[in-house]
């Protein structure tokens, strides 16, 4: 059957690439931020930053598999519809949704204080920044998934 992604990231190299870009596109959205939320997201981040330099990375790579089949039934429909970095973008709203899920999920079973603690406050306002960001992490999985099939060929 169709490559899900769920396959795709059990090579290596394909996982830490999309765990690399995922932290420089999350660098970029909170940075692009403006106004008072974008300072309290900036904060925030800079505080789960602060945890420890292999943070934010970590806690992506840790997440990848559960996100990766959270999103695969909206990409493997965007990739029956012909154009799955579309597909996702014109249903951000359920992407989002989905990937909130697992970071929901994954703060549940957090123990670590202020990172649950920030999460808990940023939570209502983040559904739309991870709106924001669907598109390029649509980009991002593809360009990974294309790699993925080179590679295995």
């Amino acid at each position: 059957g169709p490559m899900g992604l769920s396959e795709i990231i059990k090579d290596k190299t394909v996982r830490a690439k999309l765990t690399t870009e995922c932290t420089k596109l999350i660098d970029r959205q909170v940075a692009a931020k403006g106004g008072l939320s974008g300072m309290a997201m900036k904060t925030a981040y800079g505080v789960i930053k602060g945890v420890g330099a292999g943070y934010i990375p970590g806690a992506i790579d840790r997440i990848l598999p559960d996100a990766c089949r959270a999103l695969d039934p909206i990409w493997q429909e965007g990739k029956a519809a012909g154009d799955p970095v579309k597909y996702l973008s014109d249903h951000s709203d359920r992407t989002a949704d989905s990937l909130l899920s697992v970071t929901d999920a994954r703060i549940q079973k957090t123990n670590n204080g202020v990172v649950s603690a920030t999460y808990k406050k940023l939570r209502k306002s983040v559904k739309t920044d991870v709106e924001t960001a669907v598109p390029d992490l649509a980009q991002v999985i593809n360009s990974c998934a294309v790699e993925s099939l080179q590679s295995s060929k």
